[in-house]
């Protein structure tokens, strides 16, 4: 048998156990046996280069690092869905649909709605040839490499239809895998993924694919875009498992709202002891026929909708309750809690705000306690159960001096928050390089609390810019704790990475007091770079729309203080050199300033604000007599008061897109 013979048998035998294996739970050898196979294959390989195809599962192993990730247009846009909170919402679209089709009754597609990330796969003549994140929904990130290291997606199948199509579906970690990726970051010193989502995410987007293949990742297909795979939903899952892809077998074809509603329950008690994360359910109507018929609004599909499940609770033991000393000095309250899963995580502490909310809520040491969390909202502490109190524990006192460093704390005045002055305090320089390499700000992978606390340890780091400089211990640092040369470059080409990140991430990543993601994206914008924003006045500041006098007055103290001055300089000197804003491409609102507020449906908030700012204008978190207009969603409150209080122009979503749809 000739090389290329040898080859071609042992892909399609490694594929065909792999698929034994993991899509039918039915393996016929042993893990060694499939190694040897595996190993033979590679061997085949590296001796004849020539032989590997794009479909070799070798291509699993994953590849060198690359330096980023290209852009690519969807073949069809990946659009977002209309949301439904409660059975109301889903009588009302049921009501629509079938008013918009003249029936009695709708055939609907219920599928649970998976907690992770969405992938595009692009097959041409049924070979795997690109894979894509939603981004956008209309341009994503190219992750081909890393995709073709999951299991559950196929590198070639029996060719569709259409020679071009896009196979959509759910890249997610299980919760059980999950624990585990999070208990190795530990052991490296590494920060902790917050969820299973935000795990898979970060795997996807990981630079070295090989990174990506050693995490068990799961991928569920749920769409093609490009052409018609059978008459409808139902059946294009089918043609899919047909051709090698995972699809949950919850998913189902039901008559009428009533089934639909009846799902929704089974799915919300089913929701824990689930292996993976779900956050609700999506309906579609099932005929693709009904659904070209249906069409779509300028956000989404008329035809389906996602039914979002509410905030999960949990009750569990609170042990203790002590003070974290954050990156500006506040001192918060913390619940040390018995681990309780809830939300899609294992929750062990909670935050309880500040003193004067603890005590509002009479939370005690030895409590039984409800514990919220939805999405990536931190957990928190809703109140006691008090008829599960034991005794009369006594009310935690408010901490005379800071637990870190044993200065003083201050409360000024008007203020609930009992602060630390003392910027030398170990906990907040702590608190700040966490901070610094957030996922939110410079996003720098790998390096997590417990190595940014041990290189502060050891005196490789001393502020921000200094991690700009950890190249230079290099070699100190490879041998600290057993590291070793691999988890060491990763970290190194991840700063270096960062160096180039948008400059409203870099602006919030400084942790100036009052600036928050919004204020540092609304700095960005007003004056495009750096050097403008460190030469800014109060009274330039105070000019830009959202920011008022006290967050004025931080920023112009932060900037004037000479030691931030020789942080920013330090930071120049390594090279980091934020990307400038980008300007407005359009100026229909130019001059105006919008806020939103309540439940969105068509697009979510950041979305919205993101076309007021293309269009030149200006998106505000309170209402103001400035505030041009107000778009207000179900849910909205004190803001929407507001509004008309001062007279300020109130409009729905529906009108406010209308508003983008007309020509300018």
């Amino acid at each position: 048998m000739t090389p290329a013979d040898r080859a071609e048998f042992l892909r399609k035998e490694i594929e065909r156990h792999n698929r034994l294996y993991h899509r039918e739970e039915r393996p016929e050898i042993s893990d060694s046996e499939f190694d040897r196979l595996f190993r033979e294959l590679l061997d085949i390989e590296a001796a004849h280069p020539d032989l590997v195809t794009l479909d070799s599962p070798t291509r699993r192993v994953g590849a060198a690092p690359v330096s980023e990730f290209p852009s690519h247009r969807h073949l069809v846009p990946m659009l977002s869905l209309d949301n439904a909170f409660d059975e109301s919402e889903l009588r009302a679209f049921d009501e629509r649909i079938k008013k918009l089709l003249n029936i009695s009754e709708v055939s609907y597609h219920v599928e649970l709605k998976f907690d992770g990330l969405s992938l595009s796969l692009s097959y041409s003549d049924g070979i795997l040839v690109r894979a894509t994140t939603r981004g956008d929904g209309t341009m994503g990130e190219v992750v081909t490499d890393n995709a073709r290291t999951l299991r559950g997606v196929p590198l070639s199948v029996r060719p569709f239809e259409s020679t071009d199509v896009e196979v959509r579906g759910e890249v997610m970690l299980l919760k059980q895998d999950f624990e585990t990726l999070n208990q190795d970051r530990a052991k490296k010193g590494e920060q902790a993924y917050v969820n299973p989502r935000n795990a898979a995410s970060g795997s996807m987007r990981q630079l070295d694919s090989r990174i990506t293949a050693s995490r068990k990742l799961s991928f569920f297909a749920y769409a093609v875009a490009g052409g018609r795979v059978g008459r409808s939903q139902s059946e294009c899952l089918g043609v899919l498992q047909e051709r090698g892809f995972a699809v949950h077998s919850s998913a189902r074809s039901v008559v009428g709202i009533e089934a639909v509603l009846d799902y929704i329950r089974r799915a919300e008690q089913d929701r824990t002891s689930l292996p993976f994360g779900i956050d609700g359910v999506v309906i579609k109507v099932d005929s693709f026929d009904q659904q070209q018929e249906l069409g779509f609004t300028a956000r989404g599909p008329r035809w389906a909708i996602a039914y979002k499940f509410a905030a999960e609770q949990a009750m569990t033991k609170l042990n203790r309750i002590f003070c974290q000393v954050g990156r500006t000095g506040t001192l918060t309250p913390v619940a040390d809690l018995e681990p309780v899963f809830v939300g899609g995580v294992t929750v062990s502490r909670a935050t309880l705000h500040n003193f004067d909310d603890l005590y509002k809520k009479d939370v005690r040491e030895g409590d039984t306690v409800i514990i919220q969390r939805a999405g990536d909202v931190i957990p928190e502490v809703v109140g006691p159960v008090l008829s599960n109190r034991i005794g009369s524990p006594e009310r935690p006192p408010e901490p005379l001096i800071c637990p870190e460093c044993e200065t003083p704390v201050i409360r000024k005045p008007g203020e609930v928050a009992l602060k630390c002055p003392n910027r030398a305090c170990p906990a907040q320089i702590s608190a700040k390089l966490q901070h610094f390499v957030s996922r939110g700000a410079m996003d720098i992978e790998g390096l997590g609390s417990k190595l940014v606390d041990r290189f502060l340890e050891v005196g490789v780091l001393t502020d921000q810019a200094s991690i700009y400089a950890l190249r230079e211990h290099q070699s100190q640092i490879i041998e600290l704790d057993k590291l070793g040369e691999t988890s060491v470059q990763n970290i190194l080409a991840a700063i270096e990475v960062s160096k180039n990140r948008p400059l409203d991430r870099f602006i919030f990543g400084l942790g100036i007091r009052f600036v928050g993601d919004r204020t540092a994206r609304d700095l960005a914008r007003h004056f495009g770079t750096l050097e403008a924003l460190r030469l800014s006045t109060y009274d330039q500041l105070i000019e830009v729309p959202d920011i008022g006098p006290r967050t004025a007055s931080e920023v112009e103290e932060w900037f004037e203080e000479p030691e931030n001055q020789a942080l920013l300089d330090r930071f120049l000197g390594y090279g980091v050199s934020p990307a400038e804003a980008d300007a407005p491409t359009g100026d229909r609102f130019a001059g105006q300033t919008f806020v939103f507020t309540g439940t969105l449906t068509q697009m979510t908030r950041d979305e919205a604000e993101a076309i007021v700012l293309k269009e030149g204008g200006k998106a505000a978190g309170s209402v103001s007599k400035n505030t041009t207009c107000v778009v207000a969603g179900p849910g909205a409150g004190s803001k929407l008061a507001k509004a008309e209080q001062l007279g300020v122009t109130v409009i729905t979503e529906q009108e406010f897109l209308a508003m983008v749809e007309t020509p300018s």
